[in-house]
């Protein structure tokens, strides 16, 4: 079977295929390019398996960096663009449950792609797009099936990390998980506690906004691996409940992450640094909750201090679990507020001393007031109105 390599990256990346088999050695595109492209999807990056050592790939091409090269991997530096050759491997001794702790370079491609983890990824395509399939590959790809290569519990002991991408693709490509591997992600489930957190969130947010979560995140319970993440561990029927939500994907993980800490009743602050998200992501799931708890009837304020992203990550959200949400009437509210920020308040602490009003937490509380008065639409956004409503307000807190 041939591929079509005419996507650009492919064509890109051919001529140091050939680069390299004119030099006398075996070259070729492995990985998850390959796996999209047979399917159909984009590809980003592509990966290129060589016989060819990391000094031979350094003697070849001018231009190098060692990315990798302890583990084989070279990167290839051609008109701007930077690709990574990794030399054919086998691995040995698995202390940590992720790293090998040997690798020995070898000439053959088939025992490369036999430590590879899924079927699916331990396809080989040449230059001229004739695909190697040693483990039938295709076929699972045909019946969007993911099958360990050889012995999963092998795979899963080499790294445990695998039986969350397992999942992980489950969602994102909309496969299922064979039985046999589904079985050894059940058994060795408990080695995930090994995985940095770091690790098992990238591939846990791609699964919140796959294709077809619902199993992914059912697999997700089934076999266990909820009960090895950070504060998930009780929450086998809520999780269960999160999955039966309808198939929509999410946006982003934002409202992925939103929906799940919602339905879950996790807070979403303590819950999220467990899981090394980032500050951005926190403060804006934490607001996006927050405003969910009020999505019936949200006040302006409530709109206001939540900001244009969770409202709009709420509206998500809500249309989501009540199909007859109106998030268009959510995001009309929104627009309709006299100010969205602070800054477009039209009353400055400078303009309150200059009027006489002392500088100090008082004035803070006193421009907050006006600030929620003119959110609530109780003063109109107007310096001429705002500055002697400030000074009344200062009278009375006196």
């Amino acid at each position: 079977m041939q591929l079509d390599l005419k996507q650009p990256d492919f064509q890109a990346a051919i001529p140091i295929l050939k680069k390299i088999e004119a030099a006398g050695y075996e070259a070729y595109f492995v990985g998850g390019s390959v796996r999209d492209a047979l399917l159909g999807l984009p590809i980003h990056d592509v990966d290129i398996a060589s016989s060819a050592y990391p000094e031979e790939i350094k003697r070849i091409f001018k231009r190098t960096v060692d990315t990798g090269i302890e583990h084989g991997t070279v990167m290839v530096l051609d008109h701007g663009t930077g690709y990574e050759v990794t030399t054919f491997r086998t691995e040995s001794r698995y202390q940590d449950f992720r790293r090998p702790d040997h690798v020995t370079f070898v000439r053959s491609l088939a025992e490369d792609l036999k430590r590879r983890d899924f079927t699916i990824n331990a396809l080989a395509v040449r230059h001229d797009g004739t695909i190697i399939d040693l483990f039938d590959g295709l076929a699972d790809l045909k019946k969007h099936e993911l099958r360990a290569v050889g012995d999963p519990h092998e795979r899963f002991h080499e790294d445990a990390l695998r039986m969350m991408r397992a999942v992980r693709f489950e969602s994102q490509l909309g496969f299922h998980i064979e039985p046999a591997t589904k079985e050894a992600i059940t058994a060795n489930a408990p080695l995930l506690k090994h995985i940095s957190v770091e690790r098992i969130a990238a591939e846990f947010n791609r699964l919140l906004i796959g294709i077809d979560r619902r199993f992914g995140i059912q697999d997700f319970v089934t076999t266990g691996l909820f009960a090895y993440v950070p504060a998930l561990a009780g929450q086998r029927t809520a999780l269960w409940h999160f999955s039966e939500l309808p198939d929509t994907p999410f946006s982003g993980i934002a409202s992925g992450w939103s929906a799940l800490l919602f339905m879950l009743k996790l807070d979403p602050e303590p819950t999220l640094k467990a899981w090394k998200q980032s500050n951005d992501l926190i403060d804006l799931v934490s607001q996006t909750v927050t405003l969910l708890a009020k999505i019936s009837m949200p006040t302006p304020w409530d709109l206001y201090t939540a900001g244009s992203r969770a409202v709009a990550v709420a509206g998500e959200v809500a249309a989501l679990l009540e199909p007859n949400f109106d998030r268009q009437a959510l995001a009309a509210a929104y627009a309709r507020l006299p100010i969205h920020a602070k800054k477009e308040l039209a009353l400055t602490g400078r303009d309150l001393i200059t009027a006489g009003v002392r500088p100090g937490p008082e004035m803070g509380k006193l421009l907050h007031q006006v600030e929620s008065q003119v959110v609530a639409g109780v003063l109109h956004n107007d310096p001429k109105k705002l500055l002697p409503a400030a000074i009344e307000m200062s009278r009375e807190r006196q």
